[in-house]
C-alpha cells in the first residue's frame, strides 16, 4: 500500500469498450489515483491507450504479469469480457490486491458470494462497477423519494431501450451461455441494481426474453416484473430493437408521478473523449429533458412541473473506491449487493425459459 499522499497505483485489465471509455478516463481523473498498467495483448488497443494515456503507461500481455508485481500496485480493475471476471478477480484477491470488477461480477450469485467471502478472508476491498447509481436521473429520483414528493410508490418503470436493428456481433451478443452475453446480464444488471437500491429486495420475478433481430444469438428484447418485499412493483425493459423509445423512468405514487425521458449524458461525453474536470461542459443535460412531476395529466401534453435534474456523478464512484482502499470510507457497491442483483437475474432467466413466476428465497 502506498503511503499517505501517494497516489494509488492501478492496474487495468482490458482496454475494450469498458476499459477505454469508462474505467481509464475515470481512474485518470480521480484525485489520488494513477493508472499504472493496462493489460491487453492487442497492438491496436495498446496504440489507442498510448495515445489517450501518454508514454508513461505500462503494458502487460496477461493479467498474471500484474500478480508478479503485486507489491507495486494498490488496486486492480477488471474490465475484460464477462466470462473472465471470476477467475481474474479470484487471482487478484489471492495475490493480495483490492479489486474493482465491471458488472456483472459473475454469472451466478453463488460465484459472487464466493468472491465476497474471499475478499473478506483476505481483508481486501472488492467492489462492482454499477456506475448507473450515479446517473443524473437516478440521483434526481432518489432525491424525490427521500423528500416524499411521490407519496407511497406503487409502480416503478425503468427502461434502457435502443434502436440497433443490426447486431454488432462480438461476445456481448454471443449465444454461448459462458459468455454471459445478451441484454439480461448487460443492461439488466443496471436496471435490477437500481430497482433494488431504490425499493429493497425482490421476492418474486416474472420475465420474458426474446431474440428479435435476424442473425442475433442472445436476448435483445427482455422484460422483467419484480415484486419487492415492501410491495412496490418494478417493470424493467431492455431492448436493442425499439423503434420508438419509451421514458427512461415512469414512477407512480399515491401523491404524484415522475416521468423522465432521455439518457444521462455522461456516457456520451466519455465516448466523445470529454473528461470530468476537463474545463469544458461535461455531463450537462438540456432543460428540455427535465423530468416532470405531477398527477392527473400526461407530461406529453404539458402536465406536471419540470424538475431540475441533479448532475450525474460517475467520478464519485472511484473517489469512494480510493477512500475504501485507504481505509477511509465504505466500499461503494459491494459484492453482496451485486449478488442480490444476480439472484434476480438468475430467477429471470428461469422464468423466461420456463414461462413461470419464480420466487426468490430471502
Amino acid at each position: 500500500m502506498t503511503g499517505p499522499g501517494t497516489p494509488l497505483r492501478v492496474g487495468l485489465v482490458g482496454y475494450g469498450l469498458a476499459g477505454s471509455v469508462f474505467h481509464a478516463p475515470l481512474i485518470t481523473t480521480t484525485p489520488g489515483m494513477v493508472l499504472d498498467t493496462v493489460v491487453t495483448s492487442r497492438a491496436e488497443r495498446r496504440a489507442a491507450a498510448r495515445a489517450a494515456l501518454g508514454d508513461r503507461i505500462r503494458f502487460a500481455a496477461r493479467p498474471e504479469e500484474l500478480w508478479e508485481r503485486a507489491g507495486a500496485l494498490d488496486l486492480v480493475v477488471i474490465a475484460s469480457p464477462n466470462r473472465t471476471h471470476v477467475p481474474i478477480a479470484t487471482a487478484a484477491l489471492r495475490a493480495g490486491l483490492p479489486v474493482v470488477v465491471d458488472k456483472p461480477i459473475a454469472g451466478t450469485a453463488a460465484e459472487a458470494r464466493a468472491l465476497a467471502a474471499l475478499a473478506e478472508e483476505r481483508g481486501l476491498v472488492l467492489s462492482v462497477f454499477h456506475n448507473r447509481r450515479w446517473d443524473n436521473d437516478f440521483l434526481t429520483l432518489r432525491g424525490l423519494l427521500a423528500d416524499g414528493a411521490l407519496g407511497e410508490v406503487r409502480r416503478f418503470e425503468s427502461r434502457f431501450e435502443r434502436w440497433r436493428p443490426e447486431p454488432k456481433g462480438g461476445w456481448r451478443e454471443s449465444g454461448d451461455p459462458a459468455d454471459l452475453g445478451g441484454l439480461l446480464y448487460d443492461l439488466g444488471s443496471h436496471l435490477v441494481d437500481q430497482a433494488l437500491t431504490l425499493f429493497g429486495p425482490a421476492v418474486r420475478v416474472y420475465a420474458e426474453a426474446d431474440v428479435r433481430r435476424p442473425g442475433a444469438e442472445a436476448d435483445d428484447d427482455t422484460f422483467l416484473a419484480l415484486t419487492h418485499a415492501g410491495g412496490v412493483r418494478s417493470h424493467l425493459y431492455m431492448n436493442a430493437a425499439a423503434a420508438q423509445l419509451g421514458p427512461r423512468f415512469r414512477v407512480l405514487g399515491s401523491r404524484a408521478g415522475y416521468v423522465k425521458y432521455g439518457l444521462d449524458p455522461q456516457e456520451a461525453d466519455l465516448r466523445a473523449g470529454r473528461l470530468p474536470g476537463g474545463g469544458g461542459p461535461w455531463g450537462v443535460e438540456p432543460e428540455s429533458l427535465r423530468g416532470r412531476l405531477g398527477s392527473g395529466e400526461s407530461p406529453a401534453t404539458g402536465g406536471g412541473t419540470p424538475v431540475p435534474t441533479l448532475p450525474g456523478d460517475y467520478p464519485a464512484y472511484y473517489a469512494a473506491v480510493a477512500a475504501a482502499v485507504r481505509g477511509e470510507g465504505p466500499v461503494p457497491v459491494t459484492a453482496g449487493q451485486a449478488a442480490a442483483a444476480l439472484d434476480v437475474l438468475e430467477a429471470a432467466g428461469r422464468s423466461a425459459r420456463d414461462g413461470v413466476t419464480v420466487e426468490i428465497d430471502r
